[in-house]
């Protein structure tokens, strides 16, 4: 079983979706942890609710990234976690964390990248009114949104109604994350 850690900043939903998928079969893995940078953030009372152990660092409390990346390296590690899952995880990764976890780690976009890259992706889409959006799965690299691309699946733009189209992104993240996860822990996709 692939030991991983999901990295998140908010609600946690994509977090759910993938112990969900782990419950039913879906998807071979063990969330051994979940890592905020939000203490407090509504992700801990998710992993609250399956028994998931919750790292929870303020960046500010660290006088540098590189302290702030090695204190969450070294719980990995003692957890022998094998990937990292980013599922809104709101801080650009650095040099620290991705030599830790060379060509392992993941992130979920909601946009069909190189389109829309960065924060509030649907609003970028929106905004330059587009009729499909999506939503794509990708190695983590030291740019933002610039890693080699696993997955994507397209999603269509509710003309006029962010919350539909947000709806429908996070439906098809839901869903992309498991069988994209899945083909990687399966090694049906190479590390890039």
């Amino acid at each position: 079983m692939t030991n991983i850690a999901v990295f998140a900043s908010g609600s946690g939903s994509n977090f759910e979706a993938i112990q969900q998928s782990i419950e039913r079969g879906e998807l071979q893995a063990n969330i051994a942890l979940v890592v905020t940078d939000k203490p407090g953030a509504y992700v801990e009372t998710r992993a609250a609710k399956f028994n998931i152990p919750v790292l929870a660092l303020s960046p500010k409390s660290f006088d540098t990234k590189a302290a702030y990346e090695q204190a969450i390296v070294d719980e990995l590690r003692a957890r022998d976690i094998e990937w990292v899952v980013l599922a809104g995880y709101m801080r650009l990764v650095s040099e620290t964390l991705l030599t830790a976890y060379a060509s392992k780690i993941v992130n979920i976009h909601p946009s069909l990248l190189p389109s829309f890259p960065g924060k509030d992706a649907i609003g970028q889409a929106l905004a330059h009114g587009v009729k499909v959006t999506g939503v794509t799965v990708h190695f983590v690299d030291e740019g933002m949104d610039t890693g080699p691309i696993i997955a994507q699946t397209a999603v269509d733009v509710v003309e006029g109604d962010r919350a539909q189209t947000e709806a429908a992104i996070h439906k098809a993240e839901h869903a992309l994350y498991t069988v994209a996860l899945q083909q990687l822990f399966a090694g049906k996709v190479e590390a890039k």
